[in-house]
């Protein structure tokens, strides 16, 4: 059984865009270099045209992993989305106790995550850690480095 898998919008669309560009120029080009390779003789010792064909196996299977993942995606409802306590597609503002840091996060569905944009994936340890609490709460997180204390400063969408 597959799960379901929560995009926004942009993501669906990214998803759509990577799935388009890859059976429309991506399937065309391995395809004319499997025929110009097997145009180059035998093909029992032909390294290009055995370079290609795996190189097909990997895109097919990229392209259908991409298609299984649209199939099961639905568009996260933004209207639904609340700033009582921490959920999926918040912008969050957090201080971390012991260092007197603010950081800022998005939470986001796992295929949209991006730390260096600050998009941090809602299956993370941060972000299991804060789902469901409220301004004023602190969470206690286990991180690799150790366990570390968040303060919820904000929530927003």
């Amino acid at each position: 059984m597959n799960s379901v898998i929560f995009l926004t919008e942009e993501g669906m669309r990214k998803l759509k865009a990577e799935i388009d560009f890859l059976t429309g120029v991506e399937r065309p080009r391995i395809t004319q270099l499997i025929a110009e390779a097997r145009d180059k003789g035998d093909l029992s010792e032909n390294a290009e045209y055995d370079a290609a064909k795996e190189a097909q196996g990997l895109l097919e299977a990229k392209i259908a992993q991409l298609q299984n993942t649209l199939r099961n995606a639905r568009i996260v409802d933004e209207s639904k989305i609340n700033t009582n306590s921490v959920q999926l597609m918040n912008r969050i503002k957090i201080k971390n106790i012991q260092t007197d840091k603010i950081i800022d996060y998005y939470i986001v569905p796992e295929r949209e995550a991006d730390l260096k944009v600050g998009k941090i994936s809602v299956t993370s340890p941060i972000s299991k850690g804060l789902l469901g609490k409220k301004v004023g709460e602190f969470a206690e997180i286990q991180v690799p480095a150790g366990k570390i204390t968040f303060e919820i400063l904000e929530i927003s969408l």
